[in-house]
């Protein structure tokens, strides 16, 4: 049986990824720094590895015996190399397909810091000798989940995106992808660039928010300045925080505005539109 090691798996497509392997019933290992933390995400019932990207024994135990791996990244100012670390790894275990989690518009030398980190991980992979596919996934409609104390409080959601055209991605399609690339579906090499089925304001995202949580919700465009100056204030670090502010100067320029049919060609169905995000995984938060 394939034991796929997951990475990043208590994040917001990790933790998709495992739930549809065990599904499957697919042998697989989530890679965590913290045990306890993903029990709590993850369930009890879930095979854990311990592990972190900056330290590479760590990473050599916990890909030893594996056949397959989804690789993904938290931003970080060592994304990179904790990626290159991940693959080293996997290289040094024998693994025979990476499926690596990349966003829309990576490229080494972006001009925005996610993309070009995401490219030169691109670049590491395609390098290593190691049969891959590529995932670049669009605006995560899990990002909608940092608004979520707005829309309690004030009903409203403060972004700098103007009236750009975004066709965001439910996190649960993406990991289908994932799955589907990992059980074999996808041949080596191929990139695909993964939409959501819609390019949609945040106006009209708000819209679909108000049906899907029985309550009403405004979309509030704010300045670059007022938006960075925000997350400086909550405590966010400034390199995480002008991440952000390229990420949205970039759905400005209309970088995610083109969609898709990759969710129908891996997975055989429809990536699900805001208002299922929505309904199932925001309005819960809403009501605790």
């Amino acid at each position: 049986m394939t034991t796929v090691v997951v990475t990043g798996a208590t994040g917001n497509v990790g933790r998709h990824v495992v739930s549809e392997l065990g599904r499957r019933g697919i042998p697989h290992r989530a890679l965590t720094r913290n045990l306890e933390r993903a029990t709590a995400v993850l369930g009890p019932g879930a095979d854990l590895g311990q592990g972190d990207f900056t330290d590479r024994d760590s990473l050599r135990a916990a890909f030893a015996g594996a056949e397959q791996a989804f690789l993904s990244c938290a931003n970080d100012p060592r994304q990179v190399e904790n990626a290159a670390n991940a693959i080293e790894a996997a290289a040094t275990a024998g693994v025979r397909q990476i499926v690596l989690l990349s966003t829309v518009g990576a490229e080494v030398g972006a001009a925005q810091t996610f993309a070009d980190q995401h490219g030169r991980i691109e670049h590491r992979l395609r390098s290593a000798g190691i049969p891959f596919v590529i995932l670049r996934s669009g605006f995560l409609m899990s990002n909608l989940l940092g608004s979520l104390p707005t829309i309690g409080q004030a009903g409203r959601i403060f972004l700098p995106a103007d009236d750009a055209r975004v066709a965001m991605i439910d996190p649960r399609d993406v990991a289908a992808c994932a799955v589907a690339a990992l059980c074999g579906q996808r041949g080596d090499g191929e990139t695909h660039l993964i939409t959501g089925p819609e390019a949609i304001t945040f106006t009209e995202v708000a819209r679909q928010l108000s049906t899907a949580l029985g309550r009403t919700v405004e979309y509030v465009a704010v300045p670059d300045e007022a938006a960075l100056a925000g997350m400086l204030g909550a405590g966010l670090p400034p390199w995480l925080a002008e991440g952000v502010m390229g990420t949205f100067q970039m759905l400005r320029k209309g970088i995610t505005a083109d969609t898709t049919d990759s969710v129908r060609q891996l997975t055989g169905h429809d990536p699900r539109p805001v208002a299922d995000f929505a309904h199932d995984l925001m309005a819960p938060l809403l009501t605790r």
